[in-house]
């Protein structure tokens, strides 16, 4: 094992393990949603926050842990988030109502928040700035597999042994990668012990917290004063914050408002969240689509999405080389592009009876458009972040994606709720796929604000925050 320890590429097959496993499950969840109610006689609304318990819980942590890695060392925060990731998995599995999942998936965020962030501090921190970009360009491509994969796994996994399965594969794959990381990560620290700000981690979280529960139950509850309380809250807390963190910036803030003075860093953390809106709208409503109305199996559901994951999976490594060719704006544009335009076409086709294979020339469309987007975005987002700052940016940018998706999922959610209440499923989805396509439209059209960007870094770097 010592000749293989701080070998960058065996540290990134660590890294890109423990990522691919924290994001497996943010869509793998949700083919098994038609079995997760019937097993544990669910509502949808109780399904829904089974998904967006484990984002929240990534999104209220995520900056704080990219902090805590900066502080403490990205490699032991790493190793605690896959360890708690790991004993969240079977709690889930183990679990017998809605509450006692949502629960589990709660601590399942904190593992994921906990070790995300540190991820993409260690592979800067470990490759050479003339292989950084092809690197953040794998981690991202895994980003993107991860994400398309979980439908098909799951379907796989809820058709043959059951829901709980979705959570107990994590198992072997979270002691691996502790085994590896233990033995093979380097601990690569760039910073002295630093105070965190504890006040603003709890403004933040809370302002999520009120935001994700008003969205999330606001059909339930007819939209009342309660609800527009709770959004009216999110908004007072999130300028609380912000307003802390203004004063805050020779402090150690939570959020270095340097990081947004690059262009590019602060245009990818808008589309990063645009990207996770489409994937909600992608997943959620079609997946539900697939079973409920063709009545599709879990895996018959998943196969559907096959190919268009594969199809990502191959283009993904090629766009990170195409962009640094390129830059990084033209491979985005035509990403986002198509995938609206995927996105688009399968409203179209969205009918009662249709065959399975009449979803595979849009899903394709949005599948080669999802392959040109997750490493030119985090390679073109991380370009001019400085080492030391990589935690702070890294937890930052995640933090951001997660809002989109917790945003996404809320909002996708109550639009198909809404439409559900005055029409059937088949054709409650492809006004629902309104709103994502809209998204990705806007961040197709942020991406002009990009600079253009060579592979090797910039000499203007991030101010430390």
């Amino acid at each position: 094992m010592g000749k293989w320890r701080g070998n960058p590429w065996v540290v990134l097959l660590t890294l890109s393990m423990g990522f691919f496993m924290t994001l497996l499950d943010l869509t793998a969840v949700n083919v098994a949603i038609p079995s997760m109610i019937d097993t544990l006689h669910a509502s949808l609304d109780e399904m829904l926050w089974v998904i967006n318990i484990y984002v929240l819980a990534l999104a209220a942590l995520l900056i704080i842990a990219g902090r805590l890695g900066d502080a403490r060392g990205p490699r032991t925060m790493f190793i605690g988030g896959v360890a708690l990731f790991t004993l969240a998995s079977v709690l889930c599995a183990l679990a017998q109502d809605p509450a006692q999942l949502i629960g589990a998936r709660v601590l399942q965020g904190l593992g994921a928040a906990a070790l995300m962030p540190q991820t993409m501090t260690i592979i800067i921190g470990t490759f050479p700035a003339e292989r950084r970009g092809t690197a953040l360009g794998v981690w991202g491509a895994v980003a993107g597999v991860a994400t398309i994969a979980g439908p098909t796994v799951g379907g796989l996994l809820v058709s043959s042994v059951g829901w709980r399965w979705i959570f107990l594969v994590n198992v072997p794959i979270g002691v691996l990668v502790l085994a590896m990381a233990v033995t093979l990560v380097p601990d690569i620290r760039h910073s002295a012990r630093r105070k965190l700000d504890l006040a603003g981690a709890a403004l933040v979280g809370v302002a999520l917290c009120c935001l994700a529960f008003a969205l999330t139950e606001g059909e339930r509850y007819g939209w009342n004063a309660l609800i527009w309380a709770l959004l009216g809250a999110a908004a007072v807390l999130l300028a609380t914050f912000l307003l802390h963190q203004r004063f805050r910036q020779g402090r150690e803030p939570l959020l270095p408002f340097a990081l947004f003075r690059d262009r590019n860093y602060a245009v990818m953390s808008f589309v990063s969240a645009t990207v996770q809106v489409g994937m909600i709208g992608l997943f959620l409503p079609v997946m539900l689509y697939f079973q409920s109305v063709l009545g599709y199996s879990a895996i018959m559901a998943g196969l559907v999405m096959a190919p268009a994951m594969v199809l990502s999976a191959v283009l993904s490594p090629v766009a990170g080389r195409i962009a640094d060719r390129v830059g990084g704006k033209y491979v985005l544009m035509t990403g986002l592009a198509l995938f609206a335009a995927g996105l688009a076409w399968l409203a179209l086709v969205i009918a009662v009876g249709r065959a399975w294979w009449e979803f595979q020339a849009p899903l394709l469309v949005a599948g080669f458009g999802i392959g040109c987007l997750f490493g030119p975005m985090i390679t073109v987002a991380m370009y001019g972040v400085e080492p030391k700052m990589a935690g702070a940016a890294s937890g930052v940018l995640n933090t951001i994606r997660q809002i989109g998706t917790v945003l996404g999922s809320a909002a996708v959610g109550a639009v198909l709720q809404t439409q559900l209440a005055g029409a059937p499923l088949a054709d409650a989805v492809g006004p629902t796929l309104a709103l994502p396509i809209t998204v990705l439209a806007i961040g197709a059209v942020s991406c002009f604000l990009v600079r253009h960007q060579r592979s090797e870094p910039s000499p203007t770097r991030v101010a430390h925050g």
